[in-house]
């Protein structure tokens, strides 16, 4: 019997082996990370609630002092729980250093000073970043040239210039000087180089919209988590303030930083009742904080992530 043989198929599609488990695994050293969730380590932990303890320490004592007598705050080792006359102390303060106007008053300047900073460092920003005009760079050193000078060597001229505006003792003369700051300028302008594209300005351009239009249906949206940040900013350095307000106000029309000096006049210092008056100053910047922290954190995060 006889075997005949079978004919060969050479259109046949050639079969690709399977990868071997260990070329499978010499793939993956390409890759170390894909797909891995990391978490952090108990260290990590440990130095994260460091640093918040850190943080919170002095604002803690603030509250443990203002809640304490001066006999009390004034012993060696000091008091670390704190007392029964917090509230006594809260009034107090109120009363003697009028807070209730400081308040407003602190209110008005920084409002007003975050509001105009943002804006108009946001369209100085856009311009410095995306408009090309001539002498744009001149401009712009010029610009951050200012951050270089002491502030203290422009107060007697700008004093003698709030007199004659008739500005004297009234807060017109703290908000017009800070109106606009060369830090926000130059911090907006870093911010729009590396967040608006070139090409939807030149798509504005094409759709026949002018700078302004650009502006605001364009750059504003881009802007605003930088917006966000600048402002939180700008309102607790305005809210802070101390030395220039206190040189162009008096006692009848204060700032915060500044009735706050009115504690501390006499000749023996109640230091219970001035971090009274220091608690009830660095509330309002806490309640903003908690209203606002989210909208600011989640606007610091997107200007941190690019693509």
């Amino acid at each position: 019997m006889t075997t005949e043989s079978l004919p060969v198929r050479t259109d046949a599609p050639a079969r690709i082996p399977a990868p071997k488990p260990a070329a499978r695994r010499s793939l993956r050293v390409f890759r170390p990370g894909a797909g891995r969730q990391h978490h952090a380590g108990p260290l990590s932990y440990v130095l994260l609630g460091i640093v918040a303890i850190v943080s919170i320490f002095p604002l803690y004592w603030t509250m443990v002092a203002a809640s304490t007598d001066n006999t009390r705050v004034s012993q060696t080792p000091p008091p670390f729980l704190p007392g029964p006359n917090l509230f006594s102390n809260l009034a107090r303060a109120w009363d003697e250093a009028a807070m209730g106007k400081a308040m407003i008053n602190s209110t008005i300047v920084a409002g007003v000073i975050a509001l105009s900073t943002v804006m108009f460092a946001t369209l100085a920003g856009f311009a410095f970043a995306k408009l090309r005009f001539k002498g744009r760079n001149v401009l712009l050193m010029l610009v951050i040239g200012t951050m270089m000078v002491p502030p203290q060597l422009g107060v007697v001229p700008l004093f003698m210039m709030m007199s004659e505006l008739g500005w004297s003792q009234q807060l017109p003369a703290v908000i017009f000087p800070t109106l606009v700051s060369a830090v926000g300028v130059f911090f907006m302008r870093q911010y729009l180089t590396e967040a608006l594209p070139d090409e939807l300005v030149e798509a504005g351009r094409v759709d026949g919209a002018h700078s302004l239009r650009i502006f605001w249906s364009i750059v504003l949206p881009v802007a605003r988590p930088a917006m966000a940040v600048l402002f939180m900013i700008t309102f607790v350095h305005a809210w802070n303030d101390f030395f220039w307000p206190f040189v162009v106000l008096d006692m009848s029309n204060p700032t915060v930083p500044v009735a706050l000096t009115q504690l501390s006049a006499g000749y023996v210092r109640d230091q219970s009742l001035i971090m009274a008056g220091a608690l009830l100053g660095t509330l309002p910047l806490l309640a903003m904080f908690i209203v606002f922290g989210r909208q600011i954190v989640s606007g610091i995060m997107a200007g941190a992530v690019k693509g």
